[in-house]
């Protein structure tokens, strides 16, 4: 299963959900879902916009955890 890690990514760099929202265009909602892992179909463009607003690679926010 691939998991989202920005909340541990935001934490790491001091930047809030908020920060984020702003830097990156994407309404806090949105940024919000991402945050919390609630997200099933990922956006690319987001995730673009995310990777470049924090200066950082698509794997320093996605894991994959092998299902059990």
């Amino acid at each position: 299963m691939v998991r989202l890690t920005l909340d541990r990514y935001l934490e790491k760099c001091g930047i809030t959900r908020y920060e984020l929202a702003k830097r990156t265009g994407v309404k806090f909602q949105t940024i919000d879902r991402y945050y919390k892992n609630g997200v099933v179909c990922y956006d690319s463009d987001i995730l673009d916009r995310i990777c470049t607003a924090l200066g950082c690679s698509l794997c320093d926010i996605v894991e994959y955890v092998k299902d059990e």
